[in-house]
């Protein structure tokens, strides 16, 4: 049963509490241990009032009975930590941001096309590796869409066997350019594939070690620390930055997105070297 909207009245008086600035707000219920919620915005009133004005809301809404929020410099600073608390708390209503503890990629050399697992291959360093997928299954989606554009072959592309000598149905279909069997080139067929791919191939990451991103509001200023696509944490010097210890590291998929999307497109954004 769909709980009916009712505007939160028991939550007006919160509105008069949260600040017009970047940051993260977080929903709470009875249980004031477990989120309900977390989001980010860059202006924290002004998105949960949203919240406030959303039908399909009216669930989350019915069950909040309280909202705090974190403040931050700037927007950078609210998706990392935003992506944290997420992984960390797992609010009963986040979807998006949950921690996933295997990824998929493809492997593509001049040669062969693999599907390698995070839990087994390190992303952080690791060459030739195209996608981030959350399971195997939308890796193959991916690849057999780009089959049918290029005229890849299934069997080269490991998704089905391959007979010796033998071209494979979809070339009789003229879906396969041809690879299979002599017709089209094994390299040709590996750089159409690549290019396809080429806007979500993985990069390195390219410092030596640990970094500060300076984020800055007026004569404030944030470093948020990061190594290799994990987020460490925002403090409020160098000193504190250089302080902070790497955990066991794991390669972070929404930090990766978060660093290749906000900070490396912006000339604006300042990266320091802390090792």
């Amino acid at each position: 049963m769909t709980l009916q909207y009712q505007y939160p009245e028991h939550l007006r008086h919160t509105l008069d509490t949260l600040p017009s600035s970047p940051g993260v707000y977080i929903f709470y219920g009875s249980d004031q241990t477990f989120p309900l919620y977390i989001g980010k915005s860059i202006n924290i009133r002004s998105r949960v009032q949203s919240h406030f004005r959303t039908q399909s809301e009216a669930k989350l809404l019915h069950m909040t009975t309280r909202i705090e929020f974190h403040q931050t410099i700037g927007e950078i600073g609210a998706l990392l930590l935003e992506s944290q608390l997420i992984k960390n708390r797992s609010p009963l209503f986040n979807k998006r941001l949950r921690i996933a503890r295997k990824l998929c990629s493809l492997r593509i050399t001049d040669k062969t096309t693999q599907f390698v697992f995070s839990n087994e291959t390190n992303f952080t360093h690791a060459q030739d590796l195209f996608g981030l997928f959350k399971t195997k299954h939308a890796a193959i989606e991916q690849i057999r869409d780009l089959a049918d554009q290029e005229k890849l072959c299934y069997g080269v592309l490991g998704l089905e066997k391959l007979s010796a000598g033998r071209a494979c149905f979809r070339y009789s279909l003229g879906k396969c350019g041809g690879a299979c069997c002599g017709a089209d080139t094994l390299e040709s067929h590996q750089q159409r594939l690549k290019d396809s791919l080429e806007s979500i191939k993985i990069r390195s990451w390219p410092y030596p070690g640990r970094i500060a991103i300076k984020e800055t509001s007026g004569d404030k200023a944030e470093y948020h620390v990061l190594n290799n696509w994990l987020y460490l944490g925002t403090v409020n010097s160098l000193a504190s930055g250089k302080e902070m210890v790497t955990p066991p590291s794991h390669f972070d998929r929404d930090s990766y997105k978060i660093l290749c999307r906000y900070v490396f497109q912006s000339d604006a954004v300042k990266i320091l070297a802390l090792d």
